[in-house]
């Protein structure tokens, strides 16, 4: 993910253009957060008619060809290099083939709005291990308190008081297990492809193309072909790939690069509150007071390990 540096105008009233840029990042910031809202409710439906992998392979097909739409356009190439494939291999397997099959095996036995809630655990997670990954990331007080108040707002979640009871544990801890796979994945490409010199898009549609081909082995060793083709599983599938994965991508990178990467991840704030909503009234699941709660804490806390300590100022020499 890049930034980029702007100059700043001078004070005053800001022209029409600026007032459409400005528009135009926050109408794309709410699509985001709208897009992937509603992902884990996709999810669901998709598996209502599809095996998990099989939701995953058509996940990856559909947003695997919306970016090589977009790589067209742009006259964009896939990125050269053994070296660059492989990492770009592991990068597949950890920030998309892994995490996208476990949260459709974990949504056969969890409510969407779990899933949604779990998916929030990623900056938690990312942040402990950050401080055994990456040595630039010193720990503060503000941090570790976040990162202690958000795990405590997971075991709200699921109802720890109660001794979990009603919770299906081995899908939570997948969807769980899938949150925490996004970070290992993060700190993996941060390692091992900072730096390089191809464009974000051409980076992302060969992962994107790797973890395709990853699951399309996988997937026929672990399923058989369905007898029948309900049409609104798949077409959930196809809105999940091309919107989820692909358009999500696309406006994710424009997003980063137009406001910077604090503002755009605030998107991640706002996936698991749409998640809940969403399955809660248009799936009809059930909601514990806990789930808010709980969701609040782990939002809470996620905010609190992403704030960075205040460079110190300079002082000048005495004269």
């Amino acid at each position: 993910m890049t930034t980029v540096t702007t100059t700043p105008g001078r004070a005053g009233a800001a022209s029409p253009d600026r007032t459409r840029r400005r528009l135009d990042w926050r109408l794309r910031f709410t699509a985001l957060s709208l897009i992937w809202g509603f992902s884990f409710l996709l999810i669901k439906v998709g598996t209502q008619g599809y095996a998990p992998f099989q939701v995953t392979l058509g996940r990856l097909v559909f947003g695997t060809a919306v970016l090589a739409a977009a790589m067209v356009v742009r006259r964009e190439r896939l990125p050269r290099g053994a070296r660059t494939w492989g990492h770009l291999a592991v990068a597949a397997f950890l920030l998309n083939a892994l995490p996208f099959s476990l949260f459709a095996y974990a949504e056969l036995t969890i409510p969407s709005t779990l899933a949604g809630i779990c998916n929030a655990t990623s900056p938690l997670w990312g942040m402990a291990l950050s401080l055994v990954a990456l040595s630039e990331d010193r720990p503060t007080r503000v941090r570790v308190a976040g990162l202690g108040l958000g795990f405590l707002g997971v075991l709200t979640v699921l109802g720890a008081w109660q001794g979990f009871h009603g919770l299906d544990a081995t899908g939570t801890a997948l969807a769980l297990l899938a949150s925490l796979s996004y970070p290992i994945g993060w700190i993996y490409v941060r390692r091992t492809l900072a730096g390089t010199s191809q464009s974000h898009l051409s980076m992302t549609g060969a992962q994107l193309l790797l973890a395709t081909l990853q699951l399309a082995v996988v997937t026929p060793v672990f399923t058989t072909l369905p007898t029948r083709a309900p049409v609104v599983p798949l077409l959930a599938i196809a809105a999940l790939g091309a919107l989820g994965t692909g358009l999500a991508m696309l406006l994710q990178y424009g997003l980063v690069a137009e406001v910077g990467p604090t503002t755009a991840q605030m998107v991640t704030y706002l996936v698991p509150v749409i998640a809940t909503a969403a399955g809660v009234v248009l799936l009809g699941e059930s909601l514990a007071w806990s789930t808010p709660v709980g969701a609040v804490i782990v939002l809470t806390g996620a905010a609190l390990t992403q704030v960075r300590p205040r460079p110190r100022a300079q002082s000048r020499p005495q004269t």
